[in-house]
């Protein structure tokens, strides 16, 4: 696969970046000409990606850049709590289910009109909209596709999969001694539910309506992965962290993961691997994948044009381009994902399933959190023997009613 490049040196700036850990902004630095940001990125490469582009920026339109991070599960609810006393920093960078959350309060200004996205993917803008209003806009964002072992696949004369028919019959042939065909995770998470997905939608069934006929189709074929024994029961507790360990250990032939994995895998020098498009029920279907990704919002406030000034910045295709090379991410805009296929080309198949991915709370606003609960249940359920699929769903169906 080819390697990944380290990262641009920053420029020199008159602007001045400082990262606040943990909770607590530095409101000596909150002056006129500074902008505040709350973002999770405590990890590698997003980290520094994210400094150097605000950095940037930052000069590029004259104020200066604080950056408060703070752990994941610590950011929506801090949000919520800053909303309700007026405190919001100027920009917020989120995961993308939580925008919808954090745009019923009323406190996030609307973009349309404000923010250049003429030409973005359709399904970047509707994950950054709520009730019909943009509010955030996602610089790249990421999806899933199948990885798969090019050796154990030229061992066993098998062409990568294109349809379920073929998903089933490959993991199946290609389980053998410690080695599952297929890992994917099963968590009762959102990590569970978002891999579940293209099955559910590819089915043609929709989280409205988590017990219909096409939504039992699609876990009764998930399903007979484990009931086959091509998927291990232990795909029930893994993170897809989890399910990546296993496919660069050899433990699976093929897995389904996001690009985010890409650069770690390119790291296990004697790991040849290829990447395709995930299988859909039908050859010649369009995969149907969730949309992840974090999304840029400005909270109302004194310092909103500033904010959007900069967040403008942050869109701009070399920015854009720079952001996604870096993480892996598929950028927003079609010609900028192009530009960069040609210099990462195993990123295609993530971005042939970009227009048509799905945007998690389009249907269904601040509800998503309590379905994505009720299928990971659902999941589990069927995995584990307790329930079929029909009646596991029609529970799911049941409690994401009681839950909204």
């Amino acid at each position: 696969m080819p390697a990944r490049r380290s990262l641009a040196t920053a420029a020199a700036t008159a602007a001045v970046l400082a990262t606040v850990p943990g909770c607590g902004l530095i409101t000596a630095q909150t002056g006129p000409n500074t902008l505040t940001v709350a973002d999770y990125y405590t990890a590698e490469p997003g980290n520094t990606a994210l400094t150097e582009i605000l950095r940037a920026c930052g000069e590029q339109t004259g104020v200066t850049v604080v950056r408060e991070v703070m752990p994941r599960s610590q950011l929506v609810p801090k949000l919520l709590r800053d909303g309700a006393a007026g405190t919001l920093p100027d920009l917020v960078l989120s995961d993308n289910p939580d925008l919808a959350k954090l745009a019923s309060t009323g406190a996030l200004l609307p973009l349309d009109g404000r923010v250049d996205t003429e030409g973005f993917y359709d399904s970047v803008l509707a994950a950054g909209s709520y009730q019909g209003e943009l509010y955030g806009v996602a610089p790249g964002v990421n999806g899933l596709a199948l990885f798969y072992d090019r050796a154990v696949f030229a061992e066993a004369g098998i062409e990568p999969p294109t349809t379920w028919d073929e998903l089933r019959a490959a993991a199946a042939a290609l389980t053998e001694g410690s080695r599952y065909g297929l890992a994917l995770s099963a968590i009762g998470t959102e990590e569970g539910t978002w891999q579940f997905e293209p099955f559910l939608w590819g089915a043609g069934a929709e989280l409205t309506d988590l017990d219909s006929p096409q939504a039992v189709t699609a876990l009764t074929f998930w399903a007979s992965l484990f009931s086959d024994g091509s998927v291990s029961a232990s795909a029930l507790n893994w993170q897809q962290s989890d399910v990546a360990e296993q496919f660069v250990g050899g433990h699976a032939a093929m897995m389904i993961n996001g690009s985010w994995q890409l650069a770690a895998l390119d790291a296990e020098e004697e790991l040849d691997y290829g990447v395709v498009p995930l299988p859909t029920p039908n050859a010649g279907d369009r995969p149907a994948t969730p949309l992840g990704g974090e999304t840029w919002a400005v909270p109302r406030g004194e310092r909103q044009e500033q904010a959007v000034e900069l967040l403008d910045c942050v869109l701009s295709p070399d920015h854009m381009y720079e952001w996604a090379r870096l993480r892996a991410d598929v950028p927003a805009h079609p010609d900028v994902a192009e530009r960069l296929v040609g210099e990462q080309p195993d990123l295609a198949p993530f971005v042939a399933s970009a227009p048509s991915a799905e945007a998690r709370t389009v249907d269904l606003g601040t509800g998503y959190p309590a379905v994505s609960q009720a299928i990971s249940t659902a999941l589990q359920r069927v995995a584990t023997g307790q329930l079929d699929p029909a009646e596991a769903l029609a529970r799911a169906q049941r409690e994401a009613a009681d839950a909204s």
